[in-house]
């Protein structure tokens, strides 16, 4: 048998090997460059005399830009493609987070724009990359990316106190470290930048107009929104919350890496098992009431077995959000489609969820604890129930 033909098979294999790795890796930078601003967040409005508004804001801006710039993705996608789009979104990534991380004002408040932008298109390309490269097994391939993304953020949770400890170089040295892996994701995504795929834009209208008119557009995206604005409220704040309590803020840190890490055996577990079946209300329902208990949890008894309600409450956003994206790439035909409904879902979603953390601390600072912030954190978890509910009812 000639060379060649021995050599097909084997090029296959490492050609699905090096999509599969850079996926994941591209899936596990899609969240540090927020994860990993919570448990700095004292040290940071410390040396910037920052108040807890302003200091809440870092976030605000980042899932600000989430929602506001999701729509340049698919108009980036009709002119690169979805591939080298990806790559795109990386470098900008990498570039936000240095920018972010060096002296003063401007330069936070511009790079965490900058990174709110990069994880935008990150987030609108990502459903329509797995339709494309994995049509036949959209559940397991939802798992995996959504499982990275939420191993990235348990990560840089967990890692930037000890890191910041470890090299005494401060906040700013510990925060520009989540550059390292977008650029070496950027490396990897590069072979399927380059192929002639990856520079083809993505075939098909966007049909942004049809999609509006469709109530399950809008309750995909009430959906998306709702369990975006409850996840990065705890995101932002959890830390800061236990620091209260009386936990040292170490393990303030920690405990948040724990509820990003049990979000992992929901988010592999869940797409697959839903997205075998025609309708996913079971799955959101069961997903809102673990998140409502894990609320319950930290508001009632937050140094109580702290790590059982971080198990809970990972439980079910992780649930939660592995079933909003679920949801985008089951209601879309192809590619194209995909890329529209998650960009006007994520338009709006993060919109939404970018009040999250500004609002949040705004509630606090009025009412001097977390009594208040937390109550309110609990209604927008049964109505996000409400919205989860229709959006993912069987089409028919």
């Amino acid at each position: 048998m000639p060379m060649t033909q021995l050599e097909t098979p084997v090029r296959r294999k490492v050609a699905f090997g090096l999509l599969v790795a850079g996926f994941v890796l591209a899936a596990v930078n899609m969240r540090p460059a927020l994860a990993g601003i919570s448990p700095l967040l004292d040290e940071i409005m410390a040396d910037l005399g920052l108040s807890a508004t302003a200091g809440g804001a870092i976030t605000t801006v980042m899932v600000l830009f989430l929602g506001v710039l999701a729509p340049i993705a698919p108009v980036l996608v009709n002119r690169m493609g979805l591939d080298r789009t990806l790559l795109a979104g990386l470098l900008v990534l990498a570039s936000g987070v240095m920018l972010r991380s060096l002296d003063g004002l401007a330069g936070l408040y511009l790079g965490a724009a900058l990174a709110g932008t990069a994880i935008a298109i990150m987030n609108v390309v990502m459903p329509g990359v797995v339709k494309q490269h994995f049509p036949d097994r959209i559940g397991l391939f939802t798992a995996i990316y959504v499982s990275g993304l939420v191993v990235g953020a348990a990560a840089a949770s967990g890692l930037m106190v000890p890191l910041e400890r470890a090299t005494g170089a401060g906040w700013r040295v510990a925060a520009a470290s989540v550059a390292v892996p977008a650029v070496a994701a950027a490396l990897l995504w590069l072979p399927q930048a380059l192929r002639p795929s990856g520079r083809r834009a993505a075939n098909g209208p966007r049909p942004y107009r049809a999609l509006l008119r469709r109530p399950m557009t809008w309750y995909v995206m009430a959906f998306m929104g709702l369990q975006s604005l409850t996840f990065y409220i705890m995101l932002a704040w959890l830390p800061t919350i236990f620091l209260d309590a009386g936990l040292p803020a170490e393990e303030g840190g920690y405990l948040l890496s724990l509820t990003n890490l049990a979000q992992v055996a929901a988010t592999l577990a869940v797409p697959v098992h839903a997205g075998r079946s025609r309708t996913q209300v079971p799955h959101i329902l069961v997903a809102g009431a673990l998140t409502v208990a894990g609320y319950l949890g930290v508001w009632l008894v937050p140094t109580t077995v702290p790590w059982l309600w971080m198990v809970i409450l990972g439980l079910g956003q992780g649930a939660s959000i592995a079933l909003a994206l679920l949801i985008i790439a089951l209601r879309a035909p192809d590619p194209a489609s995909v890329t529209a409904l998650s960009a006007v879902a994520q338009t709006f979603g993060y919109t939404l969820a970018a009040l999250g953390p500004l609002f949040i601390g705004l509630l606090h600072e009025i009412s001097g604890g977390w009594t208040l912030p937390l109550l309110v954190g609990l209604a927008l978890c049964v109505v996000q129930s409400v919205f989860g509910t229709l959006a993912g009812r069987a089409p028919g």
